[in-house]
């Protein structure tokens, strides 16, 4: 079992950044592909980024590349999303997730969300 709690999100301008953090509970969270996904009001929840066990590879969807970094700290059992340059189309609920894959959205558990909103 894994248990994940996410902070870090608040209300920004345009242009800001954030950062999230995901505090992990459990054994495997070392072991595990972690992510990050987002849903807008009316919209699809997205997956955003993703990173494997150690770090050294990550995923991230387009709309966001070159913006965001995926970082964890094994140590401290916890993943980051940089968030740099936001625009007003990044608001959302941001979920931290465990992953089976870290380039899929196959989800094994979700944390509770933390809420970005972006002005322009």
């Amino acid at each position: 079992q894994v248990q994940l709690v996410e902070s870090g999100g608040g209300l920004v301008q345009a242009g800001d950044s954030l950062r999230l953090s995901c505090a992990a509970s459990g054994r495997t969270f070392s072991r595990s592909a972690m992510g990050w996904f987002r849903q807008a009001p009316g919209k699809e929840r997205e997956f955003v980024a993703g990173i494997n066990w150690s770090g050294g590879s990550s995923y991230y969807v387009a709309s966001v590349k070159g913006r965001f970094t995926i970082s964890r700290d094994n140590a401290k059992k916890s993943v980051y999303l940089q968030m740099n340059n936001l625009k007003p189309e990044d608001t959302a609920l941001y979920y931290c997730a465990a992953l089976r894959y870290y380039n899929t959205n196959f989800v094994d558990y979700w944390g509770q969300g933390t809420q970005v909103t972006v002005s322009s």
